[in-house]
């Protein structure tokens, strides 16, 4: 029976499919929240989307992206009655991933009629911006004539803005959300340590660059990244590069995919460390 730590360096949720995919094959697990995630531009985003919808789709690459637009949702609720065929309804919103996917999917059930809930959610097979762009590529005969709105965050790498106007994309950014370190993310982490400090081997797996820039100076305070007690694995290519050639930290195993399953699989697959 595996008994190694995993550490989640990422909020959980309630319940946690990481946590629960991990701890049914024996292995105990850990969640330490790294971010602190503040929305802006919520007034201007409402206002955007009561105007109506002059773009080709909508690109979200992340959780908190598909946040401010269900955010944005409730905000305009009193407006239903006032608003006319507004289009958001019938064009595609690309996504990364299943997580993104399954929060879509949730607003469109929690406002059925809602002008701006998006029906037509695609990309849930991809599991990065790169992969993304290709996919929105593939999925348009050829270059739209109008934008495609593309909701980001305050550290959002260029890859699939880069990749897209390479192809004669045009995309119009907005910012919804700016994220910074957790400020109680040391005492959180210490916490943790102490609680699991039972002599097994500890892999502690990062899901995004901005965050592993923020806790590496914690984590080395209680561990030496990688060794023998301390693996260290990815959530995907974007991390698995910023950790080695940004952060100098050899990475012992990458997941195919953003899921439970596919981070399961390349832990299990990776060589164990000579004693």
């Amino acid at each position: 029976m595996v008994s190694d730590n995993i550490l989640f360096l990422r909020t959980p949720d309630s319940p946690d499919r990481y946590e629960t995919t991990f701890s049914s094959t024996g292995y105990t697990t850990a969640s330490v929240s790294v971010l602190e995630t503040a929305f802006v531009n919520g007034e201007s985003l409402t206002q955007l989307m009561r105007r109506g919808s002059e773009h080709s789709g909508v690109i979200i690459t992340s959780g908190r992206g598909c946040d401010a637009w269900d955010n944005a949702i409730r905000e305009l609720q009193t407006a239903f009655s006032d608003l006319n065929d507004l289009h958001w309804r019938t064009i595609p919103f690309y996504v990364v991933g299943k997580s993104s996917a399954s929060k879509l999917i949730h607003t469109r059930s929690s406002y059925p009629d809602s002008p701006f809930a998006p029906l037509d959610i695609r990309g849930e097979s991809t599991g990065n911006s790169e992969q993304l762009a290709q996919f929105i590529t593939a999925d348009f005969s050829s270059p739209p004539s109008t934008p495609l709105l593309y909701l980001t965050g305050d550290k959002n790498r260029d890859t699939l803005q880069e990749f897209l106007h390479a192809k004669g994309f045009q995309l119009s950014s907005f910012q919804v959300y700016q994220t910074q370190g957790s400020s109680t993310f040391a005492q959180d982490l210490k916490l943790v340590v102490e609680k699991l400090s039972n002599g097994n081997i500890w892999w502690i797996v990062f899901f995004a660059p901005s965050a592993a820039a923020f806790v590496v100076p914690f984590l080395r305070e209680h561990f030496e990244l990688p060794s023998r007690t301390a693996r260290v694995a990815a959530i995907g290519p974007t991390t698995f590069n910023f950790l080695q050639q940004e952060l100098g930290i050899k990475v012992d195993a990458v997941a195919r995919k953003p899921t439970p399953d596919s981070l399961l699989a390349a832990i299990s697959d990776a060589s164990p460390i000579d004693s």
